[in-house]
């Protein structure tokens, strides 16, 4: 638990474990640094990653590091593919988290937001909570965000901090990823009233061993979990103008729980039983097909067994959309920000090659409410 008093609200960063993080995880990087700012290191490190995450995003930062006298850090080690290499692990480990109960944020009042969850010192999750009880659910915390917490605030601001808001009661939790006063608009984030998988209703099912939304801290915003929506989920949606290129919309995409559930579930089987079987997954219309395609195919790609041993060398999409292909391609895109990772393949030939290069096939078609997966050796 952290101290909320801490909290540079101007920064919208809580800069001692941040320092923390960046001098016990990175010794070496850090001394080269000292030696050029000496006394000065400190504010400077903190400096520079406000300037980057500005100049880009939170998202972009996290995934790519940032830069300073040509010295390079990361503001977190992600949970590494394997158990080979000893160092990544104990990177991995050196991550600092915490949460803050009734944080104030604002630089004009004294409001504060229920829990916010840190990062090395990173607001990446903020939740307001509300209880059935005192005759508070989930209708008021999404008003308190639309109407009492200002997205201009630095710890709202889109994109640069805090980057999911749930709004959480005993039986229903909604999420929205920009405050835009009362134009915010909250998507459910419930397993449905059947559990994850099956058909049902809206809600979430009774648990008999606790609150009906208890899987959101257990399954959810649990260390590992986090840290995998950050790295290999959330993707910022960029709209452009066809010919200027100007933007016209951002906005920044974080799973729905039945997406989060199926490429689990489907990751899960094929790390167990590898490749060479055959999946079908019902995807409602409009509940997200492409977004769940771009994750399942990004996630398989990288993907190894309890060896430590790759289980696919190539990834394919086979899609009959224009639109839906140059989708998927930008969502890959931000998660393996690599020259050659992600590859359009518009002829029968070009196909033909990259299936005799590659060891391992992933076919992945859809229509309006199927997905449908081929998942060969």
């Amino acid at each position: 638990m952290g101290d909320p008093r801490a909290f540079d609200r101007k920064l919208a960063l809580d800069t001692t474990p941040f320092v923390q993080f960046i001098q016990e995880s990175q010794p070496r990087q850090w001394e080269r640094f000292r030696k050029i700012y000496g006394s000065d290191s400190e504010k400077q490190i903190v400096s520079r990653f406000c300037r980057e995450v500005h100049q880009t995003h939170l998202l972009h930062v996290l995934r790519h590091g940032f830069t300073d006298r040509g010295i390079k850090f990361r503001a977190v080690f992600w949970k590494p593919e394997t158990s080979l290499n000893d160092t990544t692990q104990e990177q991995y480990s050196a991550n600092i988290f915490h949460c803050a109960r009734q944080l104030h944020y604002s630089l004009t009042n004294e409001n504060s937001v229920d829990i916010v969850l840190f990062l090395n010192g990173i607001p990446v999750v903020s939740m307001e909570l509300k209880c059935q009880f005192t005759g508070q659910d989930t209708t008021n915390a999404i008003q308190q965000y639309k109407f009492t917490r200002d997205g201009k605030a630095p710890i709202f601001e889109f994109k640069r901090r805090v980057l999911i808001h749930f709004a959480v009661d005993l039986t229903n939790v909604y999420m929205t990823t920009k405050l835009e006063g009362g134009a915010t608009y909250f998507l459910p984030f419930n397993q449905g009233s059947n559990g994850a998988g099956r058909v049902g209703g809206k809600g979430n099912p009774d648990n008999p061993d606790g609150y009906d939304t208890a899987y959101l801290w257990e399954s959810v915003l649990c260390k590992d979990r986090l840290l995998e929506l950050l790295q290999r989920y959330l993707h910022l949606q960029v709209e452009r103008d066809r010919k200027t290129g100007a933007v016209k919309s951002e906005r920044l995409i974080f799973p729905r729980y039945h997406q989060l559930d199926v490429v689990t579930k489907l990751l899960a089987n094929v790390r167990e039983n590898g490749p060479g079987h055959n999946y079908l997954i019902q995807h409602s219309a409009g509940s997200g097909k492409s977004n769940s395609i771009a994750w399942l195919a990004h996630r398989l790609s990288s993907l190894h067994n309890g060896q430590n041993e790759k289980i696919f060398q190539s990834v394919i999409i086979v899609t009959d959309r224009r639109v839906l292909d140059s989708q998927l391609q930008d969502t890959v895109y931000q998660f393996d920000h690599v020259e050659g990772v992600v590859q359009k393949v518009k002829k029968s030939s070009q196909l033909r090659d990259a299936i005799n290069n590659g060891v391992g096939i992933i076919s992945i078609f859809n229509s309006n409410t199927i997905l449908g997966c081929v998942l060969s050796g």
